[in-house]
């Protein structure tokens, strides 16, 4: 397997006022090339915060990141956020849609950074709604939509660009079992049947088994790690 996310010696730290808060401390990790890793650990263990390191939304205060062969610990706020959009699909626990944009325009949205021809971007975002099973939904707005429809939109939206990585920040949070089993099946045939690599924090252990591998983390260190498989 090829590493596709290589972390090394990685501590963020936050200063309020006087004080210094150590949230992720000299942490090593690698994520091989293909992977579901599900992120789990009590509210505070720093599992966000690694998170947003590994898609480039914050920088670390310390350490490296490798994101295929590239050190994005080391670009400008600028450079990062070029590369965020051409390598990294984002899905929240609230979907982020527009709800004046129906789910087609929503999905688009990523696409409009590229140079991609309108043509093009019309395939690709037909192609990414079929993948989610939502090809006739796709002039509804977000309010005509269920909310685990919603959420296979704003998937569809992450991988729209056919982003390196898939990173998930409590995906189902929002959703009851029945859908949440569902949207979490669709991120499991993402990753096997189109080898998306997904990095997924979540509270909920029932959500970690349908990941290959888990790690658990508290006060900022990895504490062990397991396949759910």
């Amino acid at each position: 397997m090829t590493t596709l996310v290589s972390i090394r010696g990685v501590a963020k730290r936050y200063t309020r006022g006087k004080q210094t808060v150590d949230v992720l401390q000299a942490l090593d990790l690698d994520i091989a090339s293909g992977d579901f890793l599900a992120l789990m650990g009590p509210s505070g263990s720093g599992k966000t915060t690694l998170l947003n390191l590994i898609g480039g939304l914050d920088k670390p205060s310390a350490g490296e990141i490798v994101v295929d062969g590239k050190r994005i610990d080391q670009l400008s706020s600028g450079q990062l956020a070029k590369w965020r959009a051409r390598h990294v699909g984002f899905v929240f626990q609230f979907y982020n849609l527009l709800p004046v944009l129906s789910a087609e325009a929503n999905v688009e949205l990523p696409l409009l950074l590229t140079s991609l021809s309108k043509a093009q971007r019309k395939k690709n975002v037909a192609a990414a709604l079929a993948v989610v099973g939502l090809a006739d939904r796709a002039t509804h707005k977000p309010s005509e939509l269920s909310g685990g429809q919603q959420q296979r939109v704003a998937i569809a939206r992450a991988l729209v660009a056919d982003p390196t990585l898939l990173v998930c920040d409590e995906p189902t949070g929002d959703l009851d079992r029945k859908t949440a089993d569902e949207i979490l099946t669709l991120l499991q045939q993402l990753n096997r049947n189109h080898g998306k690599t997904i990095v997924m924090v979540t509270h909920d252990a029932k959500a970690a088994e349908y990941a290959t591998h888990r790690l658990d983390m508290d006060k900022g260190a990895l504490v062990t790690s397991g396949d759910s498989h």
